[in-house]
């Protein structure tokens, strides 16, 4: 099935825009034989930071970026399901085989062709490296990868995995890039090369400056009618905003950590001019802070704690003065129109006399009328981390900060790039971090999953007292095949955590996209993380 395509005819390309200048506009072609003049349009985004590694089995690499050079068997779109580079598939009815006939006419960007074994050895290669995709369910079921005929391949799971397709269907790590670029024929110590089979070839990449993608001409959905993509390093902020004055970029969008490059205000500067225009998707993940229950020695393993900070923060004031209304306040870890999420969960009101008499209650006291709560000795301090890229996070940091002191927690603010805190997470080294769900596409599964791997929200959740409990039930959600218990265990996960308040929610997000007025096409895939560049064109 060919993915929908914006089809506009373009002029013949004349001449290439060089990278020098970064002209989001365009640049004037040389004449060709009949006179004319030809404009060469290109799209220059910014970005906070590097597309880094771009090996799609691991996970330096930036998410949008992936997702224009590689793709999965399958594709996740609001309609369920659908083909991608596996034109169809049958299940067992044990729920333990899955077998994907193959598209027959796709290669890789070095022309090397994909097939039944280049999906084996692919698959083959990620397993090899199992123990670092523990967040994925599927890496831990997955048996064995047989290759049937040229075009068929099937896929053996130990036990039945109700989201086999859906994880599949992720931007990492189960899509596929040639077997020419693997090194010494595994891809868990890197690649040689990026070459996968998407509408979008790396052209060139100058570390923490830019990176170049042409348009894959022989891609098997139809050439994407926009021909250059260039990925731009700059500052979030006015650094950025400056640019898009200039045309030094000429598009800006929410990036795979939910962070925007600059502020609603600056946006609708923008938009004000006619030159640009906004667009967003519907909601589709939780902005949250996430708490380390596992942290002993820090007041944040303390229930009462957690509870006094949820209570603190008025979601309201986040969503209308630092978001301008364009995310709604969160009550819970899951909006209600996520899957299996609508379990009636105790609403947590901002009431910050009710979090203060909490923290009282609990032996966290104000002795002789300081300032800061303390409790055998110790203050109520915490430290919380937040992205140095994202304005949003930096200003609600703030406003938590405040809001806390009132009540008597003190709040050390310390703002770091989105991997340092992406490993503080894994590390279980923080107290209080900005976090968000995995999405609409992903969710409740994968988010879920990742309460119980070491590599994502494990020390968010080990500290909890009922624990095993927790990971036993996430255990048996996962391969349950009746509907009616899938929807009890759920219920009862999301309860644990809600009670034990360790994902304090913020504001339900949306993917924001500020374009050049005359860029047509723009649509939001079934996921936070990647934009169908493919489908865009100039008028």
């Amino acid at each position: 099935m060919r993915r929908n395509k914006a089809v506009i005819l373009l002029a013949p390309i004349l001449a290439i825009v060089m990278l020098a200048g970064c002209s989001g506009s365009g640049e004037k072609g040389n004449k060709g034989g009949s006179g004319t003049e030809t404009e060469v349009r290109e799209l220059v985004y910014a970005t906070a930071k590097d597309i880094n590694d771009m090996n799609p089995h691991l996970y330096p690499g930036s998410m949008p970026a992936q997702g224009i050079l590689y793709e999965s068997l399958v594709e996740n779109t609001p309609e369920g399901i659908k083909p991608l580079l596996a034109e169809s598939w049958e299940i067992s009815e044990d729920g333990k085989t899955y077998t994907f006939h193959l598209r027959k006419d796709v290669k890789f960007h070095d022309g090397e062709p994909f097939n039944a074994e280049a999906v084996k050895q692919n698959i083959d290669a990620v397993q090899r490296n199992a123990g670092k995709h523990a967040w994925i369910k599927l890496s831990t079921q997955l048996e064995e990868v047989s290759v049937m005929d040229e075009f068929t391949v099937k896929l053996t799971l130990s036990e039945t995995y109700y989201p086999t397709l859906l994880e599949l269907s992720m931007t990492r790590p189960y899509v596929f890039i040639s077997p020419k670029d693997f090194r010494d024929g595994e891809t868990k110590d890197g690649v040689t090369a990026y070459h996968g089979t998407g509408p979008y070839i790396l052209e060139k990449h100058v570390t923490e400056q830019y990176a170049t993608f042409a348009a894959n001409e022989e891609y098997w959905g139809g050439a994407p009618s926009v021909k250059k993509l260039t990925a731009k390093v700059l500052p979030a902020g006015e650094t950025t905003l400056l640019a898009l004055q200039k045309r030094e970029v000429n598009l800006v969008f929410t990036d795979d950590r939910g962070t925007d490059s600059i502020d609603v205000d600056a946006m609708q500067r923008l938009a004000d001019t006619g030159d640009y225009r906004i667009v967003r998707s519907e909601p589709m993940n939780t902005k949250m802070i996430v708490a380390n229950s596992s942290q002993a020695a820090s007041p944040v393993s303390e229930k009462v704690v957690r509870e006094a900070i949820w209570q603190s923060i008025d979601r309201e004031t986040i969503s209308r003065t630092i978001f301008g209304g364009t995310e709604t306040p969160a009550e819970t870890l899951f909006s209600p129109n996520v899957n299996y999420a609508d379990v009636g969960l105790q609403k947590r009101e901002y009431n910050p006399e009710a979090a203060a008499m909490l923290l009282e209650e609990a032996g966290w006291t104000n002795a002789d009328g300081a300032e800061i709560r303390s409790k055998d000795g110790r203050q109520l301090t915490m430290k919380l981390y937040y992205d140095v890229n994202s304005s949003s996070q930096k200003t609600q940091a703030e406003l938590l900060q405040s809001e806390t002191l009132k009540i008597g927690i003190k709040l050390e603010l310390v703002g770091e790039e989105s991997s340092a805190i992406a490993n503080r997470r894994a590390t279980g080294d923080y107290d209080l971090l900005f976090n968000q769900t995995w999405g609409l596409a992903y969710d409740p599964q994968s988010t879920i999953t990742a309460f119980a791997s070491d590599n994502a929200y494990l020390h968010t959740t080990s500290g909890l007292p009922q624990a095993k409990e927790l990971y036993a039930k996430i255990e048996d959600v996962m391969i349950s095949t009746d509907e009616e218990t899938r929807k009890g265990l759920y219920k009862d996960i999301l309860t644990i955590v809600h009670e034990e308040a360790v994902f304090i929610p913020l504001t339900n997000g949306s993917v924001t996209i500020v374009a050049p007025s005359d860029l047509v096409g723009i649509s939001f895939k079934q996921t936070q993380f990647e934009l169908p560049f493919e489908r865009m064109s100039f008028e």
